[in-house]
Protein backbone atom coordinates (compact mmCIF):
# COMPACT_ATOMS: atom_id res chain seq x y z
CA UNK A 1 0.00 0.00 0.00
CA UNK A 2 0.65 3.24 -1.12
CA UNK A 3 1.85 5.70 2.51
CA UNK A 4 1.05 9.70 2.88
CA UNK A 5 1.95 11.94 5.45
CA UNK A 6 -0.26 13.40 7.93
CA UNK A 7 -0.20 16.68 9.02
CA UNK A 8 -2.17 19.19 11.21
CA UNK A 9 -3.68 22.68 10.74
CA UNK A 10 -0.54 24.22 11.50
CA UNK A 11 1.11 22.21 8.65
CA UNK A 12 2.99 19.90 11.09
CA UNK A 13 3.65 16.34 10.43
CA UNK A 14 1.43 14.26 12.76
CA UNK A 15 1.71 10.81 11.32
CA UNK A 16 0.99 8.97 8.27
CA UNK A 17 -1.47 6.70 6.52
CA UNK A 18 -2.02 4.17 3.79
CA UNK A 19 -4.03 4.67 0.63
CA UNK A 20 -4.92 2.83 -2.45
CA UNK A 21 -2.33 1.74 -4.68
CA UNK A 22 -4.90 1.85 -7.89
CA UNK A 23 -5.57 5.25 -6.98
CA UNK A 24 -2.33 6.96 -5.86
CA UNK A 25 0.28 4.84 -6.94
CA UNK A 26 -1.60 3.76 -10.73
CA UNK A 27 0.34 3.89 -13.85
CA UNK A 28 0.84 7.30 -15.35
CA UNK A 29 -0.89 7.59 -18.97
CA UNK A 30 0.74 11.03 -20.28
CA UNK A 31 -1.82 10.30 -23.34
CA UNK A 32 -4.83 10.15 -21.81
CA UNK A 33 -3.55 13.21 -19.05
CA UNK A 34 -3.07 15.52 -22.29
CA UNK A 35 -6.64 14.17 -23.73
CA UNK A 36 -8.39 15.10 -20.81
CA UNK A 37 -6.71 18.67 -20.18
CA UNK A 38 -7.48 19.45 -23.44
CA UNK A 39 -10.95 18.75 -23.48
CA UNK A 40 -11.63 20.62 -19.89
CA UNK A 41 -9.66 23.70 -21.83
CA UNK A 42 -12.13 23.48 -24.45
CA UNK A 43 -15.51 22.77 -22.86
CA UNK A 44 -14.31 26.25 -20.87
CA UNK A 45 -14.58 28.47 -24.26
CA UNK A 46 -17.39 30.36 -24.65
CA UNK A 47 -17.12 30.57 -28.18
CA UNK A 48 -19.00 33.88 -28.55
CA UNK A 49 -16.37 35.40 -31.12
CA UNK A 50 -18.20 37.16 -34.01
CA UNK A 51 -17.16 38.82 -37.27
CA UNK A 52 -19.55 40.99 -39.73
CA UNK A 53 -19.37 39.05 -43.27
CA UNK A 54 -20.18 41.17 -46.37
CA UNK A 55 -23.99 41.50 -45.72
CA UNK A 56 -24.08 42.57 -42.17
CA UNK A 57 -21.31 45.37 -42.67
CA UNK A 58 -22.98 48.99 -43.07
CA UNK A 59 -23.14 50.54 -46.93
CA UNK A 60 -22.03 49.32 -49.61
CA UNK A 61 -25.47 49.32 -51.84
CA UNK A 62 -23.94 50.74 -55.37
CA UNK A 63 -21.67 49.74 -57.21
CA UNK A 64 -18.23 51.50 -57.32
CA UNK A 65 -18.19 51.98 -60.48
CA UNK A 66 -19.04 50.95 -63.75
CA UNK A 67 -18.30 47.52 -64.79
CA UNK A 68 -16.45 48.19 -68.05
CA UNK A 69 -13.86 51.00 -69.56
CA UNK A 70 -12.46 52.52 -66.60
CA UNK A 71 -9.27 50.15 -66.39
CA UNK A 72 -9.75 49.36 -62.92
CA UNK A 73 -10.87 45.95 -61.64
CA UNK A 74 -14.77 45.15 -61.97
CA UNK A 75 -16.03 45.68 -58.19
CA UNK A 76 -19.19 44.65 -57.07
CA UNK A 77 -19.50 46.44 -53.44
CA UNK A 78 -17.27 48.37 -51.36
CA UNK A 79 -17.77 46.10 -48.58
CA UNK A 80 -16.46 43.08 -50.28
CA UNK A 81 -13.70 41.11 -47.60
CA UNK A 82 -11.00 42.80 -50.41
CA UNK A 83 -11.87 46.71 -49.13
CA UNK A 84 -10.80 48.75 -46.00
CA UNK A 85 -14.04 48.58 -43.91
CA UNK A 86 -15.62 45.24 -46.19
CA UNK A 87 -16.34 42.45 -44.24
CA UNK A 88 -14.59 39.42 -43.36
CA UNK A 89 -14.59 36.20 -45.28
CA UNK A 90 -14.50 33.36 -43.73
CA UNK A 91 -14.26 34.78 -39.93
CA UNK A 92 -15.57 33.16 -37.03
CA UNK A 93 -19.15 33.23 -35.72
CA UNK A 94 -20.64 31.95 -32.57
CA UNK A 95 -20.24 28.36 -31.70
CA UNK A 96 -19.59 25.73 -29.39
CA UNK A 97 -16.69 23.62 -28.07
CA UNK A 98 -17.80 21.25 -25.81
CA UNK A 99 -17.45 17.64 -26.84
CA UNK A 100 -17.53 14.50 -24.27
CA UNK A 101 -15.08 12.03 -23.31
CA UNK A 102 -15.55 8.45 -22.23
CA UNK A 103 -16.49 8.16 -18.47
CA UNK A 104 -13.46 5.48 -18.29
CA UNK A 105 -10.80 7.72 -19.98
CA UNK A 106 -11.88 10.31 -17.34
CA UNK A 107 -10.96 7.85 -14.62
CA UNK A 108 -8.22 6.66 -15.52
CA UNK A 109 -6.69 10.24 -15.78
CA UNK A 110 -7.93 11.32 -12.62
CA UNK A 111 -5.87 8.30 -11.00
CA UNK A 112 -2.93 9.54 -13.25
CA UNK A 113 -3.10 12.59 -12.27
CA UNK A 114 -2.85 11.49 -8.72
CA UNK A 115 -0.48 9.13 -8.89
CA UNK A 116 1.50 11.89 -10.49
CA UNK A 117 1.02 13.94 -7.52
CA UNK A 118 1.84 11.34 -5.36
CA UNK A 119 4.96 10.30 -7.43
CA UNK A 120 6.59 13.94 -7.07
CA UNK A 121 5.81 13.46 -3.01
CA UNK A 122 3.08 16.47 -3.57
CA UNK A 123 0.21 14.76 -1.64
CA UNK A 124 -0.27 16.38 2.20
CA UNK A 125 -3.43 14.94 3.82
CA UNK A 126 -4.69 17.21 6.76
CA UNK A 127 -5.81 14.88 9.47
CA UNK A 128 -8.79 17.81 9.88
CA UNK A 129 -9.60 20.22 7.16
CA UNK A 130 -11.76 22.55 8.78
CA UNK A 131 -12.07 26.33 10.38
CA UNK A 132 -14.52 27.56 13.20
CA UNK A 133 -14.75 30.90 11.30
CA UNK A 134 -13.99 32.35 7.93
CA UNK A 135 -10.43 33.54 8.61
CA UNK A 136 -8.09 33.43 6.07
CA UNK A 137 -4.97 33.77 8.35
CA UNK A 138 -5.92 29.84 9.74
CA UNK A 139 -5.50 28.88 5.84
CA UNK A 140 -2.34 30.70 5.48
CA UNK A 141 -1.03 29.24 8.50
CA UNK A 142 -1.24 26.14 6.56
CA UNK A 143 0.15 26.46 3.33
CA UNK A 144 2.78 28.40 5.25
CA UNK A 145 3.95 25.37 7.31
CA UNK A 146 3.67 23.05 4.57
CA UNK A 147 5.73 25.18 2.81
CA UNK A 148 4.07 25.33 -0.72
CA UNK A 149 2.77 27.85 -2.65
CA UNK A 150 0.32 26.75 -5.56
CA UNK A 151 -1.88 24.65 -3.58
CA UNK A 152 -5.32 22.77 -4.58
CA UNK A 153 -6.97 22.32 -1.39
CA UNK A 154 -9.61 19.61 -1.31
CA UNK A 155 -12.66 18.39 1.02
CA UNK A 156 -14.72 15.84 1.23
CA UNK A 157 -18.11 17.71 0.97
CA UNK A 158 -18.67 21.48 -0.17
CA UNK A 159 -17.38 23.53 3.01
CA UNK A 160 -18.27 27.57 2.92
CA UNK A 161 -15.74 28.31 5.30
CA UNK A 162 -12.58 26.75 4.29
CA UNK A 163 -14.06 27.89 0.99
CA UNK A 164 -14.42 31.14 1.60
CA UNK A 165 -10.85 31.71 3.79
CA UNK A 166 -9.13 29.83 1.14
CA UNK A 167 -10.29 31.81 -2.16
CA UNK A 168 -8.46 34.97 -1.57
CA UNK A 169 -4.62 33.83 -1.23
CA UNK A 170 -2.46 34.39 -4.22
CA UNK A 171 -2.17 30.30 -5.79
CA UNK A 172 -4.52 28.59 -3.61
CA UNK A 173 -7.56 26.77 -5.44
CA UNK A 174 -10.25 25.70 -2.95
CA UNK A 175 -12.52 22.69 -3.79
CA UNK A 176 -14.15 19.66 -3.12
CA UNK A 177 -14.40 15.70 -4.10
CA UNK A 178 -17.43 16.74 -6.12
CA UNK A 179 -15.92 19.55 -8.49
CA UNK A 180 -12.46 17.41 -8.36
CA UNK A 181 -10.50 17.75 -12.01
CA UNK A 182 -7.85 16.73 -13.66
CA UNK A 183 -6.62 19.99 -15.03
CA UNK A 184 -7.01 21.54 -11.14
CA UNK A 185 -4.98 18.72 -10.17
CA UNK A 186 -1.91 19.25 -12.51
CA UNK A 187 -1.89 22.61 -12.17
CA UNK A 188 -1.27 23.16 -8.77
CA UNK A 189 2.25 22.27 -7.29
CA UNK A 190 0.80 20.38 -3.93
CA UNK A 191 -2.80 18.55 -3.55
CA UNK A 192 -3.61 19.35 0.25
CA UNK A 193 -6.66 17.06 1.09
CA UNK A 194 -8.69 15.97 4.40
CA UNK A 195 -8.13 13.02 5.52
CA UNK A 196 -12.05 12.09 5.26
CA UNK A 197 -11.77 13.60 1.38
CA UNK A 198 -8.99 11.17 0.59
CA UNK A 199 -11.58 8.15 1.73
CA UNK A 200 -14.14 9.46 -0.54
CA UNK A 201 -11.99 9.97 -3.31
CA UNK A 202 -11.24 6.26 -2.90
CA UNK A 203 -14.11 5.71 -3.28
CA UNK A 204 -15.40 7.23 -5.92
CA UNK A 205 -12.49 6.60 -8.28
CA UNK A 206 -12.14 2.49 -7.43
Amino acid sequence: MATVAIYNMEGAKTGSMEVSDAIFAADINKAVLHSVVVNQLANKRQGTQSTKTRTEVAGGGRKPWRQKDTGRARQGSIRAPQWTGGGVALGPKPRSYRYSLNKKVKRLAMKSALSAKYADYQVYVIDDLSVDEIRTAKIAALIKGLDVSKALIVTADADEKVYKSARNLKGVTPTHVGTLNVYDILKHDAFVVSKDAVAKIEEVFA
